[in-house]
């Protein structure tokens, strides 16, 4: 298959929980002080935080089990996650003594997280390899925690599967942040393209890796994932692209959010789910 896109025709294919490394942490410094200390992928998108989205949607496709190789300000995702259930569940306590009862499951109840340091300045390729160590399956999702779509994962996955090399990528063509112009030899200007869709393709995360990635992978805490091994797979001819066509957003600054939150009130194109 030449094109990492399928047809309507094609159905989503049943699949396996595979495990999906989240890459989280960074500085975030575009976020500046609209955000205060908080990291990018915990800034609130429709009253929950980025990073649930990107959990949610995996889980949506029944991917369920989420692994975190930590590296700067970890703590804020501990911190999140262990009090998940008490942010955002129906809680039964008496005052003064131990012992927490949940009144009331949510979608959430069966997911396996596994959190870990794996450096402050460890960079994302090494951290792919150290969350790699806890993995007992072979195929493996890997994205950002700062990015969200209407990916179908179930095709994604399919669509490597097809093409049996060692990565798939997925990209998007990205708005333009400009008006575009259309002019004549001569200067003239014939029309103007209010912020078209551009047409290289960018790295949009979604990634589906075969355990051979690791190996390009292999070295210190400071192997890259998009500088060195991604170049290196490419040379090998072992990258593929999964075209997505259609919504992608990623959490950079503040306009991103302020963007996503509209765009999650106007029917929130990425919620594929029902609940």
């Amino acid at each position: 298959m030449a094109e990492g896109v399928f047809r309507e025709s094609e159905t989503s294919p049943v699949t396996n929980n595979l495990p999906v490394v989240l890459l989280v942490g960074g500085a975030g410094s575009r976020m500046g002080a609209d955000a205060g200390d908080l990291p990018k992928h915990l800034v609130d998108v429709g009253g929950r935080p980025m990073l649930w989205h990107v959990m949610r949607l995996y889980a949506h496709f029944g991917h369920t089990n989420f692994i975190f190789p930590l590296g700067q300000r970890g703590d804020y995702f501990r911190r999140y996650l262990l009090d998940f259930q008490a942010l955002t569940g129906d809680l039964s306590f008496r005052m003064g003594t131990p012992g927490v009862d949940t009144t009331r499951d949510t979608v959430e109840s069966g997911w396996q997280v596994n959190l870990f340091d794996a450096g402050h300045h460890t960079r994302k390729g090494a951290r792919v390899r150290l969350a790699a160590e806890q993995i007992d399956t072979s195929t493996f999702f890997v994205t950002y925690g700062d990015g969200i779509g209407d990916v179908d994962i179930s095709r994604l996955l399919a669509y490597h599967r097809s093409h049996g090399k060692l990565a798939t990528v997925t990209g998007v063509r990205p708005l333009s942040q400009y008006g575009v112009l259309k002019i004549e030899d001569g200067g003239r200007v014939v029309g103007l393209d209010e912020k078209p869709r551009l047409d290289h393709w960018i790295n949009a995360g979604f990634f589906v890796f075969e355990p051979g990635v690791l190996a390009y992978l292999m070295g210190d805490n400071s192997v890259d994932l998009e500088t060195e091994a991604m170049p290196s797979l490419a040379a090998d001819s072992e990258l593929m692209i999964y075209k997505h066509e259609g919504f992608w957003a990623s959490m950079d600054t503040f306009k991103d959010a302020n963007y996503l939150n509209d765009a999650w009130d106007d029917n929130a194109p990425w919620k594929l789910w029902d609940e």
